[in-house]
């Protein structure tokens, strides 16, 4: 089993250990509704927290496996995109992960893409509001 399988493995037993082990220490979450990338492992096990309960009815329905540049730094190297559909506060949505893997294999940059508009809009206020809530992230001005 790859480290793409061990990921998908991880998120559908909502395993936040096993994710933990799969990532490395300065991973980069890049996500659909913020410009700057998630940084440190820290941060993003927190942010897979705060997902894996905004989702409803996430299931990943195919995948990919080859090489990418990275965001980062350009350097190619192996690469996994997976599939998914999922719901948001009765949304539906289609997405890819792009996973990049270090020399060892674990995640070293991730990349989520959704669509349609309005999706992704009622994921950025989910996924804020439960940042805000575990105190990951302070809340808005004016809220």
């Amino acid at each position: 089993m790859d480290t793409a399988d061990h990921f998908r493995a991880a998120v559908d037993n909502r395993d936040l250990t096993a994710l933990d082990e799969l990532f490395t220490e300065d991973i980069s979450f890049y996500s659909p509704v913020k410009f700057a990338p998630f940084e440190g492992k820290q941060m993003v096990l927190g942010l897979f927290g705060v997902l894996l309960r905004t989702f409803s009815d996430f299931r990943y329905i195919g995948s990919y496996a080859g090489t990418a540049s990275t965001s980062a730094d350009d350097a190619s190297g192996p690469s996994a995109v997976l599939l998914f559909r999922a719901r948001v506060g009765g949304k539906e949505i289609h997405g890819i992960d792009l996973l990049h893997f270090d020399d060892d294999g674990r995640i070293k940059e991730f990349t989520v893409m959704v669509r349609p508009q309005s999706a992704v809009h009622a994921l950025g206020e989910a996924v804020l509001a439960g940042l805000v809530a575990d105190g990951l992230v302070p809340a808005p001005a004016g809220h």
